[in-house]
């Protein structure tokens, strides 16, 4: 193993891992050193996201890395978009982390809309609307806990935050600000007049860095914790940021997708696309590393699987799932993106809810729920893409799908055929992958995202499936 090691804190969702990378005889190494489990609490009645313990983790796993004598050269933090904390001027928390599940925006984009219009906000910041923006967020702690914001000095996302407890600085880094609602598409930076309109205090939002920014080292406490210091690098710090950085694509006419929880479709650009046309098929331009664009939508993922396994599949295989939807004769589709399907009590009945509205057969048990929901899956891959087609004027070749969900060849196929084009799946762990690559370009170990990518292509197998 090579003496410069790079550690990703890959957190999503529903779970964690750190994984360590190294570039040795042109290609990339990886070794995952530390898994753990997340999920959203109840905290007064709000769903929650458990910063305390998601911290201690990351801790856990940077202390398995001297335990094993793999102590990293850097280390940077990967999460969901969105999502942040308040801190007061002492760097305490002045409420819960809420999750972007809560129901706590409900409503606020009808007030947002008595400042600023949705067409404005979307020319502006072109964010695709989703009732969790940051920006709708801010607005609820303003209406229904001001006493939150009148604390606050600060706002960090929350691999902001946890970067802030290891280095003991602040900053927002680019493509997690992206998601907000509230920065600039052109820019880059916070939208002054955005956040004016809204009635939120300028004071609290930090210095926008870029990923790849050297933050700084561990604090005292945090080396006395670990037994060692090293860099704190943001990377990509929004998840499929770094999922999109490591898409090994064979053409720049490839859509990208980024499949787990959610699935995100999209293609890299060099400029914003804000056109009513793309706000009103509701595309979002993210930031990326070195400042491209993602344009891309949200669609609901595997999150639906996962919440009807929770339901009624609790203990059985993943892959012994896929092959038992194989087996299904279930040929119902449905529209995955239902908002129904955001944070119900239910997600077996609510899909069977939608199915009988459209006149499909009710799914009726596990396994024709896993094929019901991966038909639909690539039907709405397929739709999108059309759609991300006409908007951007590119004729797509192939589809790119990295991430935890590449590795079901069967939505795979089902997409491939969906779509009309091939299929080139992998690597898996695309995520924590364009997180270490962030990292290794910074330091200097590779030149820039288009020689990481040339090295990835090398360093993994990368799967073709066909219709």
């Amino acid at each position: 193993m090579d003496k410069e090691l790079h550690l990703a804190v890959d957190i999503g969702a529903s779970g964690g891992r750190h994984i360590l990378g190294w570039l040795r005889d042109g290609k990339i190494h990886t070794e995952e050193i530390h898994r753990f489990s997340n999920g959203m609490i109840q905290i007064d009645g709000q769903q929650c996201w458990d910063v305390e313990l998601l911290f201690n983790e990351v801790i856990t796993g940077l202390k398995k890395c001297a335990e094993t004598g793999k102590i990293p050269e850097s280390v940077g933090i990967d999460t969901w978009g969105v999502d942040f904390v308040l801190l007061d001027k002492n760097g305490k928390m002045t409420g819960p982390a809420v999750a972007y599940r809560d129901n706590r925006t409900d409503g606020m984009d009808v007030e947002l809309c008595k400042v600023i219009s949705e067409s404005e906000l979307y020319a502006r910041a072109g964010i695709q609307k989703m009732f969790f923006n940051t920006i709708y967020q801010l607005m609820a702690v303003k209406t229904h806990t001001p006493q939150i914001l009148n604390n606050a000095a600060h706002m960090l996302f929350i691999p902001d935050y946890l970067h802030y407890l290891l280095c003991g600085v602040m900053k927002n880094e680019y493509t997690i600000a992206s998601t907000s609602g509230m920065l600039n598409a052109v820019d880059k930076t916070w939208d002054d007049e955005i956040i004016d309109r809204c009635g939120l205090p300028r004071e609290i939002f930090c210095e926008i860095v870029p990923a790849g920014t050297v933050l700084g080292r561990f604090t005292d406490e945090i080396k006395k914790a670990v037994g060692y210091d090293c860099n704190v690098i943001t990377p990509a710090s929004h998840d499929t940021a770094s999922a999109f950085l490591a898409v090994p694509a064979k053409s720049d006419k490839s859509v990208y997708i980024s499949s787990g929880t959610w699935s995100l479709l999209g293609v890299e650009l060099h400029e914003p696309l804000t056109s009513e046309a793309a706000e009103i098929a509701n595309f979002t331009n993210e930031g990326g590393f070195e400042y491209r664009y993602r344009f891309l939508k949200n669609i609901a993922g595997l999150w639906l699987l996962q919440s009807v396994r929770k339901e009624i599949g609790e203990g059985i295989d993943y892959n012994d799932l896929v092959i038992s939807a194989q087996k299904s004769d279930c040929s119902s589709i449905f529209d995955v993106n239902d908002d129904r399907f955001a944070a119900p009590e239910s997600m077996v009945d609510s899909i069977r809810e939608v199915c009988r509205e459209c006149d499909q057969p009710e799914p009726e048990d596990i396994a024709d729920f896993a094929r019901s929901i991966f038909l639909s899956l690539a039907k709405s891959y397929a739709s999108t893409a059309g759609i991300l087609q006409e908007l951007t004027g590119i004729k797509f070749e192939c589809v790119n799908i990295t991430g935890g969900g590449s590795q079901n060849d069967y939505l795979n196929k089902l997409t491939a055929t969906a779509c009309g084009l091939p299929v080139y799946a992998g690597p898996t762990e695309g995520t924590a992958l364009g997180n270490i690559i962030s990292q290794m370009i910074a330091s200097g170990v590779l030149t820039d995202m288009i020689s990481a990518r040339d090295v990835i292509r090398k360093s993994f197998d990368i799967r073709e499936i066909t219709a």
